[in-house]
Parts: C-alpha cells; structure tokens; sequence
C-alpha cells in the first residue's frame, strides 16, 4: 500500500507542477497584454486590455492556488480529508481563491459589456450572481460543517498537528 502513497504523491507533485506552469504562462501573456497596452497609447482601448489582463491575472492566482494547495496538502501533509475540520479547511482554501477570481471575472465581463456589447451585460450579471450563491452556499457549508467539528475535536488536535508539517 506505501507504493501507491508514493505514486499518488508523485502524480499529485506532478498536477501542481503543471498548475503552477500554466500560472506562470498566464502571467507572461497578462504581462504581454498590459505591457503592449502600456506602449500602444493610454486610451479606452488600452484600458479594456488592462482590465482582460487582470482576468488573465485571475486566471493565474487561481491556478497557483490551486497548486499550492495539492502540494500543502496532497504531498507535505499527505492528509486524510475525512475529517470535517479538514475537509472546511482545505474547501476554504479552494472556495476563496474560485469566489475572488470568478468576481473579478464578473466585473471584466462588466466593464467590457458596458464598453463594448450592452447586450452581454445579463451574461456579466449572471457570473456576479452565481458568485454572490456560492459566496453564500459557502457561509452555509461553513457553518454547518463547523458544528460537526464540535463534535469531533480530536480532528481539530489532527488538522493542528499536520499544520505543524508545514512549519
């Protein structure tokens, strides 16, 4: 069984290695974009490709996150995510990282529907309000899961002590 942990670890290293490349290229392009942005002439059309640079920018938070994320837990603290603690914690982790990315996702879509296509402004809207849900469905699971701690406060003791890996 230690040689499948072994392998997991190495496809899960694997996965966060790729995650973290993909965030590398999306900050390169991003930075491609604002910089030919920059020298083609500060205007309205400047400004529309800073703002489709943050979404890029987004993007890669997300994907570092991401990456930062399965190496944390998948590999350094090669945690067991049955555990409510554990399991809000590292859902927490993934949700504020989704939320913050798709809002600022929803207001280039805004900004860029305002300026360009009136039309797509209700497509812009719907990514705000699908965020606004999750933000909440979010508050919800931790609410509710954060009663199922109280009943197990060992797994609190647990999530501490795996903490301690990282230090």
């Amino acid at each position: 069984m230690k040689i499948f942990t072994v392998i997991f670890s190495a496809i899960h290293s694997l996965m966060a290695l790729l995650f973290a490349l993909a965030a590398l290229v999306l900050v390169i392009i991003s930075a491609r974009m604002g910089w030919d942005a920059f020298n083609g002439g500060l205007d309205g059309v400047a400004a529309m490709a800073i703002i489709e640079a943050m979404g890029l920018l987004a993007a890669g938070v997300v994907a570092l996150q991401i990456a930062e994320t399965i190496i944390e837990e998948e590999v350094i603290r090669d945690s067991d995510i049955s555990a409510p603690t554990r399991v809000r914690r590292f859902l927490s982790r993934f949700f504020v990282v989704v939320v913050v990315a798709l809002a600022l996702e929803g207001l280039v879509a805004t900004f860029k529907a305002l300026h360009e296509n009136p039309a797509e402004l209700p497509y812009a809207a719907s990514i705000l309000v699908a965020v606004s849900f999750m933000l909440a469905a979010w508050g919800v699971f931790v609410h509710l899961n954060r009663s199922a701690e109280e009943l197990e406060p060992e797994a609190m003791e647990d999530a501490k002590q795996e903490d301690e890996k990282l230090k």
